[in-house]
């Protein structure tokens, strides 16, 4: 079937469908394009039977995502704190320890090893323009090095080095040897700080939606022209745009791709993509996360004055979070199993993965942990229509060699995905960012 409209849309995650919403508002019809039979993107929400609602995706809000609050707002849709009631537990050598707040009991030299490493890496971070990384004063040498690189030489502890290596695995959801530090000093200022990006409470983990983040996205796709089951299979542009998808084509004046890189690069250009372009998306790898949660009858480790968060030296969940409903109906306990850990449980099969997940859950609290009524995750590594999670990293030397045209267009092919966000960049906030900044582009072009 062959469509015509304004302006194609490829990806019905929150950065093109705030794009097709903008343009609406502007008087633009948009198409939206859509490889899966959902919307939402790297947010999925699943529904357990007789059980709870659970995220396996993208679920948090926080102080500082004006566009993502604004949105929830908008739509009247419940929030609830995440639960931080009562102590978190850290697990270093087989000896658990309670704590509160957010730094863990840890000696003195590792506190202030670790302390020390944060306020370096936030002072650095601070000098990266978040609308150009590549401009920043020492872009060629902190682009040559990584992250992994700078901890080493830089803390002295081992306890210190593991602290922050298991912190910037569930920030990054990658090794932080696999990413350049001029990169991971982008994404620090790009969500304020690192005690932002680490907290929970007045940090980047501190608010859930009532029924899950993907209904969110149903309800912006709502009114929108939205084809599922739609990939895009390759794009004609010059004097128009014609993208051919599993059912037809779209002709249209202009196009929003807003997709993860690795996906732009299997997609057919004609004419092909200019070769900076070409190297940009085929060299940001994804990251690699399972959300790894049980279901249970109940909270239990608030009976005992736990908050249900733990840190852990020991894998493959090495942080993990109450994740349960707001009324407390159901105890839900989810963890992160990231970066190589997460390559390795990924090869599983889901049974071996929940035996797993199950075994570092009941270190942490106990046998009551081993009676799971649910269990659930998503492979995200796997999932053929993201290809990892949270989002794509710049390896070193990136950002400098080809960083520059990340938000360029290409003639009439312009670009969005949480990716080129300059703030809040991998999460949904950064999305819906970029979905506003492609579509006010395509306006005024």
């Amino acid at each position: 079937m062959r469509e015509s409209c304004d302006v194609v849309i490829v990806g019905a995650g929150f950065a093109g469908l705030s794009a097709a919403r903008e343009l609406a508002r502007r008087g633009r019809r948009a198409i939206v394009l859509e490889a899966r039979d959902r919307v939402g993107g790297r947010v999925y929400t699943q529904r357990l039977p007789d059980g709870p609602w659970v995220d396996l995706g993208g679920q948090w809000a926080g102080p500082g995502q004006d566009r993502l609050l604004a949105l929830l707002a908008e739509q009247g849709a419940p929030t609830f704190a995440t639960w931080t009631q009562g102590d978190n537990l850290v697990s270093v050598e087989g000896k658990a320890r309670r704590y509160r707040g957010s730094i863990p009991r840890l000696s003195l030299r590792s506190l202030i090893d670790v302390g020390l490493a944060q306020w370096r890496l936030d002072r650095m971070a601070r000098k990266v323009p978040l609308d150009a990384p590549w401009a920043a004063p020492k872009a060629a040498a902190w682009d040559q090095t990584t992250l992994g690189a700078w901890l080493d030489a830089h803390l002295s502890t081992k306890l210190g080095r593991e602290l922050l290596t298991t912190g910037f695995q569930t920030v990054f959801a990658a090794e932080p040897r696999e990413l350049s530090l001029l990169h991971a000093l982008f994404y620090i200022h790009s969500g304020k700080d690192l005690d932002t990006l680490f907290g929970t409470t007045d940090g980047a983990q501190a608010t859930r939606v009532v029924g899950g983040m993907q209904p969110v996205a149903e309800r912006l796709a709502a009114g929108l022209d939205v084809h599922l089951g739609a990939p895009v299979r390759r794009i004609e542009h010059g004097a128009q745009v014609i993208a051919h998808h599993a059912g037809g084509a779209v002709t249209a004046d202009h196009a929003i791709v807003a997709i993860p890189p690795h996906l732009v690069a299997a997609i057919d250009f004609d004419p092909g993509l200019p070769p900076e372009r070409a190297a940009l998306v085929a060299g940001m790898p994804m990251g690699a996360v399972i959300k790894c949660t049980a279901v249970y009858r109940r909270p239990f480790w608030r009976d005992r004055g736990l908050s249900g968060m733990s840190l852990s030296d020991e894998g493959p969940i090495h942080v993990a979070f109450d994740n349960s409903p707001p009324d407390g109906s159901w105890g839900v306990i989810m963890g992160f199993v990231e970066a190589a850990a997460a390559r390795r449980l990924g090869k599983l099969t889901r049974e071996q993965r929940r035996a797993d997940a199950i075994a570092c859950f009941a270190r942490t609290h106990g046998e009551e942990a081993r009676e799971v009524v649910h269990y659930a995750d998503h492979v995200w590594e796997q999932d053929r229509w993201s290809g990892g999670c949270y989002g794509a990293f710049a390896p070193p030397g990136l950002w400098t060699s080809v960083g520059r045209v990340i938000r360029e267009p290409v003639g009439r092919v312009h670009w969005a995905g949480t990716e080129t966000a300059t703030r809040w960049s991998s999460y949904i906030d950064g999305a819906i960012e970029s979905g506003l900044r492609a579509a006010a582009e395509v306006a005024g072009a």
